[in-house]
C-alpha cells in the first residue's frame, strides 16, 4: 500500500478546511473514484487541515493528488495559499 498526506496550513488553511467539510459529499465523489482507494480522511488542524489517502499502490495516490489539484483549481482558487505540502511513502505497517 502507498499513503499520501497533504497538509494545508497558513494563509487560507482554515478557510479551505471549512470548504472541504461543507462540500464533503462532492470531495468523496471525486476521491472515491480513485483506483485502488483504501481510505481517505480529512483531519482538521489548528492551522487548517490535512488529508490522508491510502491506496493499493503509488499510482492510486498519484491519481488522488491529480484529482485533488483539479478540484482545488475549480472550487478553491479564490482561497490564497491553498496549495498543500505533500508527503508520501509506502505503508510499512497497517492496523485496521
Amino acid at each position: 500500500m502507498h499513503a499520501m498526506i497533504r497538509s494545508y496550513s497558513g494563509k487560507g488553511g482554515k478557510e479551505l478546511a471549512d470548504l472541504l467539510v461543507q462540500r464533503q459529499a462532492e470531495v468523496k465523489a471525486v476521491i472515491g473514484g480513485v483506483r485502488g482507494l483504501v481510505s481517505c480522511d480529512i483531519i482538521r488542524t489548528g492551522e487548517g487541515c490535512m488529508t490522508i489517502t491510502v491506496c493499493n499502490d503509488k499510482s492510486g495516490t498519484d491519481e488522488s493528488l491529480a484529482k485533488a489539484k483539479a478540484w482545488l483549481k475549480e472550487n478553491a482558487s479564490h482561497i490564497e495559499g491553498a496549495m498543500p505540502q505533500v508527503l508520501e511513502g509506502n505503508v510499512e505497517v497497517h492496523l485496521p
